[in-house]
């Protein structure tokens, strides 16, 4: 697992370091610059003051007149060698006979390279001859590396005190990440309550910020889906009485006509907890959680025929007026599957609330640049103050039991519509029907 606190210090620390190496070189390059320059002059100087005094104080000589001694001590790197030559080349004197440094008629620097060795030789020219004083390359650089060491020292010092001041910290910055992170892990499904934002960094507010946000919609979740439990065991619990007490009407029958409708009830409760038990499993399907909706072209127009001709018997049977009006093709982008459910449920509240002799008509159009769909009926209605609240689950409004055709209904219809058309980026509105009676059901999608 990448630990923040080490990547932190791994790049500190290394771009610390890194800098501590540039300062050296730096420092180095510089040191041999300047030293090249004060020691060329020098070089300068000594040759003058060699010639001046070879050539002027002792006047001129011959090779024979001066015998080079040879040196048996160890060479020292920083010494400076002078050489005097005669016009025609001839070397006369010499501080370390060993040094094999070449003549040179050129006034100046000269970088020649002597016995594997470079060294930098300023020649001084004359009439009576040439004087030459010479030294190491190695030993300015050697200087140079000296100085570069003695500024690296400190400064790699320092990069590990600037580290264990930068570790003393981080760790002091990220307990309070320690104690947060252990206020989130004891949270659990009964504490979703906010995590304090008091000691947290600021750096860290957003996340945590997040998280309370995730933890209230987690609680809001939970508190709905126990609420949901609830109710639809409740719900679940009606239906199962009344099939029991139907089951034992059945066996207690004397006669045919009896056994005949008491089997015709039995039936009538097997379907109404079924219809019940398949709205609970498209209220599932729906959830945020569920299945995905799919994406594809829907043409509503072909929807509304075709469950206007899935309903068309049961509206007969009712005695009611069903019917589609849809011009062209109203094509959105959406789940075909959850559509018809949407639809359906619609269509079927429209069915059970209408009394007989009454209209319900389905629509698909193109309203001010957006599709709809709209089922109107000439039933009783939703009072205006139940017509957000008839959303929510198991909700029905007072009297719907008595107002409804076959006395059914289990609260889950607008619910299923309204989250299918929440999954589809849809806005669903519930007004009055034209005529001042009746329901207006309109879903517009953006």
């Amino acid at each position: 697992m990448k630990s923040i606190e080490r990547t932190l210090l791994a790049w500190i620390l290394g771009a610390l370091a890194l800098g501590a190496v540039l300062v050296a070189l730096v420092t180095y390059l510089v040191t041999l610059e300047e030293m090249n320059e004060v020691f060329d002059n020098d070089l300068q100087n000594v040759a003058r003051a060699v010639a001046s005094y070879h050539h002027s104080a002792h006047g001129p000589r011959s090779p024979g007149e001066v015998a080079l001694q040879d040196r048996t001590d160890e060479p020292d790197d920083s010494e400076i060698v002078t050489l005097t030559w005669t016009p025609a080349g001839e070397r006369i004197y010499a501080s370390d006979p060993r040094v094999r440094v070449p003549f040179s008629r050129t006034e100046g620097l000269a970088r020649p390279v002597v016995d594997g060795e470079s060294w930098i030789v300023y020649s001084s020219v004359g009439a009576v001859g040439t004087a030459q004083a010479a030294q190491r390359t190695s030993a300015r650089q050697e200087m140079a590396r000296e100085s570069a060491v003695e500024v690296l020292l400190p400064l790699t010092g320092l990069v590990a005190v600037v580290g264990g001041l930068l570790l003393f910290g981080l760790r002091n910055g990220f307990r309070s990440l320690d104690l947060t992170a252990r206020d989130i892990a004891s949270r659990s499904a009964r504490t979703l309550d906010a995590i304090e934002l008091g000691g947290v960094p600021k750096e860290v507010v957003p996340i945590v910020a997040s998280i309370n946000g995730l933890m209230e919609r987690l609680g809001l979740a939970f508190t709905a889906q126990r609420r949901f439990l609830a109710d639809a065991a409740h719900e679940l619990r009606t239906p199962m009485t009344a099939l029991r007490l139907q089951l034992q009407l059945l066996e207690r029958a004397s006669d045919e006509a009896d056994r005949r409708a008491s089997m015709a009830a039995l039936s009538a409760g097997i379907d109404r907890s079924q219809h019940l038990i398949e709205q609970l499993l498209q209220v599932a399907r729906t959830e945020p959680d569920g299945e995905p909706a799919r994406r594809e072209a829907v043409d509503l127009a072909a929807l509304a025929r075709s469950v206007v001709a899935s309903f068309s018997v049961k509206a007969d049977h009712a005695g009611l007026d069903l019917g589609a009006s849809a011009s062209g093709s109203v094509v959105v982008q959406g789940d075909a599957a959850q559509l018809t459910v949407l639809l359906n449920n619609l269509v079927e509240n429209a069915l059970r609330y209408t009394p007989a002799g009454g209209v319900v008509d389905v629509a698909a159009s193109i309203e001010q640049g957006r599709a709809q769909l709209r089922v109107s009926d000439t039933g009783p209605g939703i009072p205006e103050a139940d017509r957000e609240r008839v959303f929510d689950r198991f909700y029905r409004c007072e009297n719907a039991q008595a107002q409804s055709r076959d006395g059914s209904g289990s609260g889950l219809g607008l619910a299923i519509v309204k989250s299918i058309a929440d999954r589809h980026g849809a806005k669903v509105v519930l007004a009055t029907a034209a005529g001042g009676h009746g329901l207006d059901a309109r879903v517009t999608f953006a």
